[in-house]
């Protein structure tokens, strides 16, 4: 395959909140440019991260729309348009399609499920409603539904089914899946902690939580990793491996949303049913900010 939906590193964006829990447009404009000047390699909007399970249809697409237009072909911007519900995700997709965004993120049905002949129906139809590139989005541990490696060898036999965002946290597999689909299927992690084995093994990059925090950070491992640098990649990666994994001391993006008002991004508290993290998280969660130096570089 000659062309990808992009290379390095992804943000699996926020979606920053007012405090009565609309969206506040104002700070996501201010977060897509800075993503942008730090060098962010493609926007994720509308994820796990960016709270798309509490956002109306008419949030969705109107952030979709907003960032579309804000970003206006710097860098790709990838729209999350999954559902557990196969004919709104191919709605949400073709609507997304209409405000130029370069590619989609689909995960796999959650809470109903489906079987592995399932998945395979579901995504092929998805991908039949759209000319866009797909990024199939397989995260067991919140779908309780996982891409097993012969799937995604028959998934990737339709054309717009590019690429998987692997965030099974299963190594073994991912190698498999290489073996199986090749060049067939890109493949990003989508987990922060094991970006540098994933890339190793072939994957090209990052769909990412830690970028919403360290955006250039995040991108130049992976670009240690493209370049085939591992010794270097891997000395950045331990480097921050306690900051990526404090992102995940609480329900994402619980934390990393704490981490962005810290810095003076004005991101919000979490729709419900998230609550803010515990006193004692909260000031483990700072400490740590403090001891990268981070709230000095960001505060306003």
């Amino acid at each position: 395959m000659a062309d990808h939906i992009f290379t390095g590193s992804g943000v699996a964006l926020i979606t920053p909140m007012h405090s009565d829990g609309s969206v506040n447009y104002s700070a996501l404009g201010d977060l897509l440019e800075f993503h942008v000047q730090n060098q962010t390699d493609a926007i994720i909007v509308c994820g796990t991260t960016g709270e798309a399970a509490t956002l109306s249809e008419k949030e969705h697409l109107e952030v979709l729309e907003f960032t579309t237009e804000k970003i206006n072909g710097r860098i790709p911007v990838i729209a999350g348009t999954g559902s557990n519900d196969t004919a709104f995700a191919v709605m949400l997709s073709k609507e997304a399609q209409k405000y130029g965004v370069n590619a989609l993120l689909t995960v796999t049905p959650y809470y109903n499920k489906t079987s592995q002949a399932g998945l395979v129906k579901h995504f092929n139809v998805i991908a039949d409603a759209v000319d866009l590139p797909i990024i199939l989005y397989n995260v067991p541990s919140r779908t309780g539904c996982n891409i097993m490696p012969k799937t995604y060898a028959e998934l990737c036999k339709h054309p717009n089914i590019v690429a998987a965002k692997e965030a099974s946290g299963d190594i073994s597999q991912v190698a498999l899946i290489r073996s199986l689909c090749g060049d067939k299927l890109d493949i990003y992690s989508g987990n922060d902690d094991q970006t540098v084995p994933f890339m190793s093994l072939g994957a090209l990059g990052v769909i990412s939580v830690f970028a919403n925090i360290c955006p250039k950070e995040m991108h130049d491992i992976c670009q240690l990793c493209l370049e085939n640098d591992f010794a270097a990649a891997q000395k950045l990666h331990f480097h921050y491996i306690e900051l990526m994994n404090i992102m995940f001391s609480d329900v994402n993006p619980i934390p990393v949303k704490t981490a962005m008002n810290l810095f003076g991004f004005d991101a919000g508290e979490c729709r419900l049913p998230l609550v803010p993290m515990s006193v004692a998280a909260y000031h483990n969660l700072k400490d740590c900010l403090a001891k990268y130096d981070l709230l000095d570089k960001y505060v306003k």
